[in-house]
């Protein structure tokens, strides 16, 4: 059983809670209390410990209020707080940065890479090119950083055989989410860069910004366009519309405990083997993207 520890927490994201609870299970009083009411809802639909993570639990717990630590801790029976988050070296097996605030990720994330531990660093991994590289450069093995939108694993995101065969030839895709483009926009562009395939580049980024919502036009190579919008604080599911030669197909996002579940158990499993799952090419090519929907 690996021993793993979460670091947090940024604003308004609540991971340290939700992937504690995956690998741990709950305490649902404390759960309550959590400030984020749609987590229990989504864990109480669930079987514990059937749907926890296999193999892997959280152990230890930072955060940058001891109390909020504390209450992470009791919520998803995490046995140590630790004061300082470099204390984890040598104590755990794995790190989960568990934080999207992606310009402090550098910051978080070296002591570790400098010690050769593993680390999952939430979404986005940076919001630019340059500081991904120098994230991926400090590695002292490939596959030590493991990052990506937990999306990319959720299957209502993913073409069937049959909607390949309907859909045709993928030439257009219209990616939207609510909220902001920064912490939002890499969940719709990691899935939607997954369905055109590995080696597409983008050649053109034409950027629009109007009343909060953010969209890039990409011409991709191959003759392909991805559309994304962020739209701010107009309410929208995450959807994918893929356009084909032959059809079109709309895909929604609907399923956050199996997608973020999939991608921890992808982390375990590269903790185990040392063995990259996701290329590094690949998430150079999703951050690309993101900057360039950035205000320069």
């Amino acid at each position: 059983m690996l021993s793993l520890g979460i670091i947090g927490m940024s604003t308004g994201n609540g991971h340290p809670y939700s992937w504690s609870a995956i690998h741990n299970g709950y305490d649902p009083i404390t759960m309550e209390t959590c400030g984020f009411p749609a987590f229990p809802r989504h864990l109480e639909k669930r079987r514990f410990p059937d749907d926890q993570i296999k193999g892997a639990r959280v152990t230890h717990v930072w955060t940058q209020e001891p109390g909020l630590a504390q209450h992470i801790a009791a919520a998803a029976r995490i046995e140590t707080v630790v004061s300082r988050y470099e204390d984890m070296i040598g104590q755990v097996d794995g790190v989960l940065l568990a934080r999207d605030d992606a310009d402090r990720h550098v910051e978080f994330a070296m002591p570790f890479l400098d010690a050769g531990m593993p680390i999952y660093i939430d979404k986005p991994l940076a919001l630019n090119c340059a500081d991904a590289r120098k994230l991926f450069s400090a590695q002292k093995y490939s596959g030590q950083l493991f990052t990506c939108s937990a999306l990319r694993y959720a299957n209502e995101l993913q073409l069937s055989c049959c909607d390949r065969l309907k859909v045709g030839e993928i030439r257009r895709i219209h990616a939207i989410t609510p909220k902001d483009w920064d912490k939002y926009a890499v969940h719709v562009i990691e899935p939607a860069l997954m369905l055109v395939g590995d080696g597409t580049k983008c050649v053109r980024a034409d950027l629009s910004q109007d009343d909060g919502a953010t969209t890039l036009v990409a011409s991709l190579s191959e003759g392909r366009q991805l559309l994304v919008s962020a739209l701010g604080d107009v309410v929208s599911p995450m959807t994918l519309r893929i356009i084909g030669d032959k059809g079109w197909r709309d895909l929604i996002f609907r399923d956050t405990f199996s997608a973020f579940r999939s991608a921890l158990q992808a982390f375990v499993e590269t903790v185990m083997t040392r063995r990259p799952v996701i290329a590094e090419n690949f998430v150079m090519d999703v951050i690309a993207l993101l900057e360039a929907g950035r205000t320069p």
